[in-house]
């Protein structure tokens, strides 16, 4: 997304950062997973068509994308390749009412290294995109979608005061959503010790 593409979000465990040509064999290398594609419901695709994508998310209107460093590991070595641990997106949409105007968000969370996950790295990551969602993109509803098999992902969406709407038994999903509140944008903020939005320079 162009709104996204020179900034990076700054956390107390992670740095949300543009998802650049350089970072594309390392996710395409990701998405070879079964296991991560069935979560993600993911097509496999071809290194190429990896690329391509890279760049189609740079410029789409209705996608917001960021990587997810981990911090620690990033600021040792300078290397975002090596401290990429996974990404989170934002799938901008409509809430039925009128106007262009983007409403809803569908947030989307991926950890890929397994050393990285069950230190709250998709917890913090998660709590950062939703503040840029509702900050940045003005967003006032947030959906997430996630397998009725994944009980990690769901229950941290209950612990971020989502609701449940909706079971789809056929595709095995569960639909959460949360209107966006002064209360909860509060909340958000009190969970996260370090939140800074700065410029992104490639290195």
């Amino acid at each position: 997304m162009k709104l996204n593409e020179n900034l990076k979000i700054i956390g107390t465990n992670v740095i949300l950062v543009p998802y650049e040509s350089k970072h594309v064999p390392k996710y395409h290398r990701w998405m070879q997973d079964d296991e991560l594609r069935e979560l993600t419901a993911s097509e496999p695709l071809t290194l190429e068509e990896e690329y391509d994508m890279q760049k189609s998310w740079r410029q789409d209107e209705d996608k917001c994308t960021f990587l997810i460093l981990d911090r620690e590991r990033f600021e040792q070595a300078g290397d975002e390749v090596d401290a990429l641990i996974g990404d989170t997106n934002i799938f901008l949409g409509h809430s039925g009412g009128d106007g262009d105007q983007f409403a809803m968000g569908e947030i989307e969370i991926m950890i890929a290294e397994p050393p990285a996950r069950r230190k709250r790295c998709g917890w913090e990551a998660t709590l950062l995109m939703l503040l840029f969602g509702a900050k940045r993109l003005k967003l006032q509803e947030f959906r997430a979608i996630t397998k009725d098999t994944n009980r990690p992902a769901m229950q941290m969406f209950e612990r971020m005061k989502f609701h449940e709407v909706s079971r789809a038994p056929v595709f095995r999903e569960v639909t959460f959503a949360r209107p966006v509140d002064d209360e909860w944008m509060a909340w958000m903020a009190r969970e996260l010790t370090t939140c800074s939005i700065v410029p992104y320079h490639e290195l």
